[in-house]
């Protein structure tokens, strides 16, 4: 989940722009480094064969939890079993999605979730008999040297008492894991391995494969022509295939519900965001920051259609930049050093740390392949590399700022295994994209601040402009559409296609405003987020983008103080809640001003934006 003296950078292998390559045809260089984690394929099934015959060591402990003997051995063991289990998965998982129609892989992956559950099942007695014991001997467990490493691990079962079940519950909760991961297992092999989208010609009348990846290359085309044509030839597919997908998003929705009503939640976002121990009135002022900033980008809309001459404005003409002629091309090492230009306001140690890691040192599994999943991320366990997985584009500058994301999440990753015990170590998700977006802003306030050309400094403002867009409004967006269709699920309603689609109908003409253009098929856009199946997942990259506007300003106009306030979150891993380690970065999410400041910050460019073009 993380120096030499100088940047070491390998050179750059070419890549397609047409077919691609299959895996066994990726250079060594290009492909993360996982015999880090093990040597080879017979090594992870020796280790695997071990860790699973470990399983049956759970029922030794039950019965003696109540004393400090017993829970500090039980303690012990759950912390390196579970140490082991995040090597063996993150292997499998990461050897999994580097082709899809892997048979092997995908094999091994499944061999292990189902050991997890059955981990899960033979566990479950632990946390209701953990909890049990009265206050006295709660007070004593506190107190107590010999199990000061969990503290923090005995801090949060008793919050999370209130919605712990008994014994027998929790066992048929644990036995419901394995199942519940279908809709989401389904859509990704349907989507990732199963969906073709045929061929396109380009701008340049060049013959190009359609997929995740170059859809939002063509999106990005300067001729409208390609741009309409991708767009409908794309949704083709998933209109093919819409009343499937809908059911597997209801069987996700359904599952989140079963889950929080089975825990004595309200509704499922508390229970998402109870565990993360954020409180809902973050999610209520991210949502009422941007719905008051919509009239800004209502005007955005209205100016990219006039500036490029439309009668109309679609979606698929969103993305492409408003001055579509310039080009910027950067290999995979230009990047590295780019980025490492950029994150200088970090230190040097940083980023050093972060460019050996992008080449030398394997992180990254840089390019796109047949059967490779689509996007990108970081992960990485305690005793692992911190890898990334991105499908790079030399032609697109999305890559670039991708790179310095992901770079963001890892060096997290990095930093807080570095400082903080393998019990403490593992922050949430919710500031995880802080991480990450902060990086993308320094980004690209380094850009914009070195272009020496207007037309070029205008490109990257516009680009700035969008970036808030897509991660702020946008995200706001989907998770209005997660809210909506949990709530309608949770009141007994359908979820099929029909209903899906009018939920997210709706959302579009909030969001897009009455002068927008929108196409039916733009109603399938809801079908295809992988991110629908981790509930209430997308709010942390808004309000992820948010928080970073705020410290990345910071940093960058403040000294080595807001510099170390801001590694003390990077370096604190989940040892405090989320929201304090913000905090003492310097952010406060329980206030509306770091949401309002981001939209202020949207405004600002827009506003730069007119008066420079």
């Amino acid at each position: 989940m993380l120096i030499p003296p100088e940047p070491l950078f390998a050179k750059e292998s070419p890549v397609s722009s047409g077919r691609l390559p299959s895996r066994d045809k990726v250079a060594p260089r290009d492909q993360w480094n996982l015999k880090k984690i093990f040597a080879s394929d017979a090594a992870w099934r020796r280790a695997f064969t071990s860790w699973r015959g470990e399983i049956g060591r759970y029922a030794a402990f039950k019965g003696r939890l109540g004393t400090i003997d017993g829970l500090e051995a039980f303690l012990a063991f759950d912390s390196d079993f579970d140490r082991q289990s995040e090597k063996l998965l993150l292997y499998a998982y990461l050897k999994s999605v580097e082709d899809m129609t892997n048979t092997v892989y995908q094999g091994m992956k499944d061999e292990i979730s189902v050991a997890l559950a059955a981990a899960a099942q033979a566990a479950s007695y632990a946390r209701p008999e953990i909890l049990a014991a009265p206050k006295s001997v709660w007070k004593e467990r506190m107190a107590s040297p010999r199990l000061a490493r969990w503290h923090r691990t005995l801090s949060e079962l008793l919050r999370l008492k209130p919605h712990t079940l008994g014994g027998k519950e929790e066992r048929i909760i644990a036995l419901t894991a394995e199942m519940g991961q279908t809709p989401s297992k389904a859509f990704r092999l349907l989507t990732d391995a199963d969906f073709t989208f045929g061929a396109i010609k380009d701008e340049n009348g060049v013959e190009r494969q359609l997929t995740h990846e170059t859809f939002s290359v063509f999106l990005h085309s300067p001729d409208r022509a390609v741009r309409k044509r991708a767009f409908e030839t794309f949704y083709k597919t998933f209109d093919g295939h819409k009343n499937s997908l809908a059911a597997l998003l209801e069987g996700s929705v359904r599952g989140d519900i079963f889950h929080a009503k089975a825990r004595g939640y309200a509704n499922a976002l508390d229970a998402a965001l109870f565990v993360e121990n954020i409180p809902a009135q973050v999610y209520e002022n991210l949502i009422a920051g941007v719905h008051r900033a919509l009239p800004t980008l209502y005007r955005y809309y209205e100016l990219r259609r006039k500036k490029m001459r439309l009668n109309k404005i679609h979606f698929y003409d969103t993305y492409v930049p408003i001055q579509s002629d310039i080009k910027i091309r950067h290999t995979w090492d230009e990047a590295v050093e780019l980025v490492g230009k950029a994150l200088a306001p970090l230190g040097s140690g940083y980023v050093r740390t972060l460019q050996k890691g992008l080449t030398v040192a394997r992180w990254a599994d840089r390019y796109e392949n047949v059967g490779k999943q689509s996007g990108a991320f970081s992960y990485g366990g305690y005793d692992t590399l911190p890898y990334i997985m991105i499908n790079y584009k030399p032609d697109l500058i999305e890559s670039v700022f991708t790179m310095a994301h992901e770079g963001g999440h890892s060096m997290h990753s990095y930093l807080s295994a570095k400082h903080q015990s393998y019990e403490d170590y593992n922050y949430v998700i919710f500031l995880a994209e802080i991480a990450s977006t902060f990086n993308e802003q320094l980004l690209a306030e380094h850009l914009i601040e070195t272009a020496e050309e207007k037309r070029l400094r205008l490109w990257l403002i516009n680009r700035q402009i969008d970036a808030v867009r897509a991660t702020i409004f946008r995200q706001t967006m989907f998770s209005e559409f997660e809210q909506r269709i949990h709530e309608a699920a949770q009141q007994g309603e359908p979820l099929g296609i029909a209903p899906i689609r009018k939920i997210y109908r709706e959302l579009l003409e909030t969001y897009f405003g009455p002068a927008f253009t929108l196409d039916d098929d733009l109603e399938l856009e809801c079908l295809r987020i992988p991110h629908f199946y981790r509930g209430f997942y997308v709010y942390k990259y808004a309000t992820g983008m948010s928080a970073a506007i705020a410290l990345a300003r910071r940093v960058r106009r403040g000294g080595e103080a807001e510099r170390l306030d801001y590694f003390k979150m990077l370096e604190g891993g989940c040892s405090a809640p989320p929201l304090e380690l913000l905090r003492r970065a310097g952010v406060d999410m329980l206030k509306p001003t770091a949401v309002d400041e981001a939209m202020n910050y949207f405004e600002e460019l827009l506003d730069r934006f007119e008066a420079e073009s």
